[in-house]
């Protein structure tokens, strides 16, 4: 079925979109407010924001396959919005490890990332994460250039595979992997499905020999 929505509609996609990528946060705030975090607030808070990161960042990448399937190339102007949410709530999950559990003592923070490998991990998946934000923007795509915009855009897949790798080291500990080899096996999935597209456009694409003079 053709789905092809009128520039209002598609707004009205987006206003939607937005308000519900905004209820996990807005749980959140009622929940602190009315003290229904729990016994341990700040784990609540810390796997929360965590893993709607990851929600988030599973729907980005899954933005291409959904459009390659369906033919509804509208998706890819719903892309950026998905992706500036998995930016928001990990920053969110970033601060909440930066303010309650070190109280904005970087040097005390910053000796917990290189002591930890799952932290390191998971800082080094937020830290890749800025630049993809910074230069979302139509301006930032311009200055870039459609290539190297492109190419930076990429590290997305990197950022995915941290994020798996730091939620499978944090769950390590208490032995729970049903999460993360759900999570791990959905971006597994979307990383494979571009592996194939480009290894079947590399075969398609002839290759130009030049013949010596």
């Amino acid at each position: 079925m053709n789905i092809n929505p009128s520039p209002r509609q598609l707004t009205l996609v987006k206003c939607v979109l937005f308000l519900l990528a905004l209820l996990p946060f807005a749980r959140l705030a009622v929940f602190t407010v009315t003290d229904q975090l729990g016994a341990n607030p700040i784990e609540f808070i810390t796997r929360n924001t965590g893993d709607w990161t990851l929600y988030f960042l599973c729907m980005t990448l899954a933005i291409t396959p959904l459009r390659r399937f369906s033919k509804w190339n509208w998706l890819l102007k719903l892309r950026r919005m998905l992706g500036l949410f998995a930016f928001f709530y990990a920053s969110l999950h970033f601060m909440t490890f930066f303010w309650f559990d070190h109280f904005f003592d970087v040097s005390e923070m910053w000796a917990d990332v290189l002591k930890r490998p799952f932290i390191t991990v998971g800082f080094t998946a937020f830290v890749l994460l800025i630049p993809l934000a910074v230069t979302s923007t139509n301006g930032m795509v311009k200055r870039l250039g459609g290539k190297r915009w492109q190419w930076l855009h990429r590290l997305i897949y990197a950022i995915a595979l941290l994020g798996i790798l730091h939620y499978w080291w944090m769950k390590a500990g208490k032995h729970d992997f049903e999460q993360p080899i759900i999570f791990g096996s959905i971006v597994g999935v979307l990383l494979l499905l571009r592996v194939v597209w480009w290894w079947q456009k590399r075969v398609r694409t002839p290759v130009v020999v030049g013949r010596a003079t």
